[in-house]
């Protein structure tokens, strides 16, 4: 059976990514986790990771790798118009909820944004406050802005890149290598 997590170095640090049959579950910040010692792993990570190496390279800026997000049915509509929000872009919280029809849901939205189960790929770190402050991310707020700059061609991933090849056998994070 392929492995179905692995943890990555980036840009931001150590993301676990969790996958369940062919669609992407999970990322986790700061991942200190074990990953399956199988040699082998399932496509859709090989996918997540391909394409977070290009996002981190600045050369990508749409994920197509499938996701699976699991939450409650308000939640999913929170989190499928997060994936609206253009790459290099922000929208507040109060935007976010006028834009899924319910403009006095600021709150419930921000709950949902900070249960996003696919950080990045799902874009939360796009999501500011009405005052255009940095506010609330799993990642905390230095990477939601190490995020945002990258987006907006502030910074780029500095040469890192990274590689199943290079993942530690204990699931650690891999080392970042050269990019191409």
């Amino acid at each position: 059976m392929p492995d179905r997590h692995v943890v990555i170095d980036t840009l931001i640090g150590p993301l676990g990514l969790e996958a369940d049959g062919d669609a992407l579950t999970g990322v986790r910040f700061h991942a200190p986790g074990t990953a399956n010692r199988e040699p082998r792993t399932a496509y859709v990570l090989l996918e997540a990771v391909r394409e977070l190496n290009a996002y981190f390279a600045g050369r990508l800026r749409v994920f197509s790798v499938p996701l699976a997000p699991r939450g409650t049915a308000f939640q999913q509509r929170v989190w499928a118009e997060l994936v609206r929000i253009p790459y290099g872009e922000t929208r507040s919280y109060r935007e976010l909820a006028e834009s899924i029809g319910q403009p006095a849901a600021v709150r419930a939205v921000g709950a949902a944004n900070g249960r996003n189960p696919i950080p990045i790929l799902i874009p939360c770190h796009r999501v500011i406050g009405s005052n255009g402050k940095l506010v609330g991310f799993g990642g905390g707020l230095e990477t939601k802005r190490q995020l945002l700059s990258l987006e907006q061609g502030q910074c780029r991933a500095g040469g890192a890149g990274f590689s199943l090849a290079s993942a530690r056998p204990d699931g650690g994070p891999a080392e970042a290598g050269p990019s191409s």
